[in-house]
C-alpha cells in the first residue's frame, strides 16, 4: 500500500460515531501526516441539515483522534482552494462520492497536480442520518 506524505479529509463529524472513526484510522495507515478539515455550522447547510453538536466542539472531538494530526476548519467546499493552504498529496472521501460529476472533475483537476483521491466504504449500518432518525423516534 502506497504510503502518502500528507492526506487531507473532510466531514461534518456530528454526533461522532465509529464510521467517522473508520474513516480517519483507515486514512491515517496511508499517510505519514493526516489533516482533517470539520465543517463550519454555516457549511453544514449543503447537507440541508443544521449539526447538533457545535462547530467548536466538533472541532475538539476530532483533535482528540489519536489518528488525527492537525485540524482545521472548512469554510468552503472548494477542494482546490483547501490544496492551495494545506499541500496534501491524496485526498480521502466517502464513496458515496465516487462517480459523480463533481468529483469526477475533482479527479481530474488533481490528477494534474499529482494529487490521488482515495475512497473509502462507509461503515455499514452506522450514519449520522440513521442516528438522528433513532434520536428522533426516542424523542417523539
Amino acid at each position: 500500500m502506497k504510503k502518502y506524505e500528507v492526506g487531507y479529509t473532510t466531514g461534518v463529524f456530528d454526533m461522532f460515531h465509529i464510521g467517522h472513526l473508520n474513516i480517519l484510522e483507515k486514512a491515517k495507515n496511508m499517510c505519514n501526516e493526516l489533516i482533517v478539515g470539520v465543517s463550519s455550522d454555516e457549511l453544514v447547510s449543503y447537507k440541508h441539515k443544521k449539526a447538533i453538536i457545535p462547530f467548536e466542539e466538533r472541532i475538539k472531538i476530532v483533535e482528540s483522534i489519536r489518528y488525527v494530526d492537525k485540524v482545521v476548519g472548512q469554510y468552503s467546499m472548494d477542494k482546490m482552494e483547501a490544496w492551495q493552504k494545506y499541500q496534501f498529496d491524496a485526498m480521502f472521501v466517502g464513496s458515496d462520492w465516487k462517480g459523480t460529476e463533481k468529483w469526477l472533475e475533482l479527479e481530474r483537476q488533481f490528477l494534474a497536480i499529482g494529487v490521488e483521491i482515495k475512497y473509502f466504504d462507509y461503515t455499514v449500518g452506522t450514519s449520522s442520518t440513521q442516528l438522528r432518525k433513532a434520536l428522533k423516534i426516542i424523542t417523539t
